[in-house]
């Protein structure tokens, strides 16, 4: 139906930058919230950012003025610069788009990503 795949983890140095990227697929007509959602272990899944389609944005606290969300409309991307990063940002990273109407389908729906690992080493 659709399907959302990140990219760009990996392990960086404390200090160091990284960007990820998302794509969905699928039969999308909108998707009216992209976000980023991290785990690290434990239950909780944190709210890192998101964006509305016309461009509004969230941060958590713990990322603001480090991070950045954006996206292209046009792809059904959105991507997450990430820099200065802190050994503390190490978690899964999950892209979800929210409030997503689907050819076909008359309620909004939610899409989840499978995850990438970020590591920062201190």
């Amino acid at each position: 139906q659709v399907q959302l795949v990140e990219s760009g983890g990996g392990l960086v140095q404390a200090g160091g930058s990284l960007r990820l990227s998302c794509t969905a697929s699928g039969r999308i007509l909108t998707i009216n919230r992209m976000a980023w959602y991290r785990q690290a272990p434990g239950p909780q899944r944190e709210l890192v950012a998101n964006i509305r389609s016309g461009g509004i944005t969230y941060y958590a606290d713990s990322v603001k003025g480090r991070f950045t969300i954006s996206r292209d409309n046009t792809k059904n991307t959105v991507y997450l610069q990430m820099n200065s990063l802190m050994p503390e940002d190490t978690a899964v990273y999950y892209c979800a788009a929210e409030n997503t109407v689907v050819v076909g389908i008359a309620s909004l729906r939610d899409f989840w990503g499978k995850g990438t690992l970020v590591t920062v080493s201190s």
